[in-house]
């Protein structure tokens, strides 16, 4: 390993808990000029890697993945020392009924977003900064699924309001958890354990607004034919 490629991963370790695998490393490196500085490379293997599929371009080393057994509901309680990376693969509002959810996936399509109940519009930049911070808050607690770079889902459970978590936020979000608790297979999730770090994956976003919607609204159905 090169003394550039090096600092690239203890930066990419340090900073964000990010820990690239050999073969995503060396495509990487394969495009980029010797010269250019750590921090300017660093930024951009951050804004790819937060664009990527985790489980193509991150380690799968035990350390950095979710136990194999987090499910098991006979564990009542648990600690994950992390740090692990995360990607987010749907989510959904407990505090909003299924109308109110679709409602505000399309809002999000048109570009809008809620000020208390004061519809706005969003511009690009405010909507997608790449830092999975401007999303439409309010309503929670959020319940995530989450991908760890296994390829394991596992639920999460906002406990406490996260800055970055709520309707709108980007499938492919990236996020780290630091020693967070694992009750009976779930995630509990707070600011203590719980840092957003942005990023999409444009494909499964897009294929996530379309599926939850078709799924709210066959719920609302099959509620509306048994009442």
């Amino acid at each position: 390993m090169s003394s550039q490629t090096l600092q690239l991963t203890t930066q990419l370790a340090n900073t964000r808990g990010l820990h690239p695998t050999q073969q995503w490393l060396t495509a990487f490196m394969s495009t980029q000029k010797t010269t250019t500085p750590i921090p300017a490379l660093t930024q951009t293997a951050l804004f790819r890697l937060l664009s990527s599929d985790i489980t193509t371009s991150l380690s799968t080393d035990a350390v950095h993945c979710l136990p194999a057994n987090v499910h098991d509901v006979n564990i009542k309680e648990r600690h994950l020392q992390g740090p692990i990376v995360l990607q987010l693969v749907g989510m959904e509002d407990m505090s909003k009924s299924r109308w109110e959810q679709i409602e505000a996936i399309e809002a999000m399509e048109r570009g809008e977003g809620t000020k208390g109940r004061e519809i706005i519009r969003v511009t690009a930049t405010d909507e997608d900064d790449g830092s999975g911070t401007n999303v439409n808050k309010g309503g929670g607690p959020h319940k995530l699924s989450l991908q760890d770079a296994r390829g394991t889902v596992v639920y999460g459970m906002e406990l406490k309001d996260i800055q970055g978590v709520g309707l709108g936020m980007n499938i492919g979000c990236k996020m780290v958890l630091r020693n967070a608790a694992v009750a009976r297979g779930m995630v509990l999730m707070e600011p203590a354990n719980s840092t957003i770090l942005g990023g999409k994956i444009e494909a499964l976003h897009n294929a996530w607004k379309e599926n939850r919607k078709t799924e709210l609204k066959a719920a609302i159905k099959a509620s509306e034919r048994r009442g």
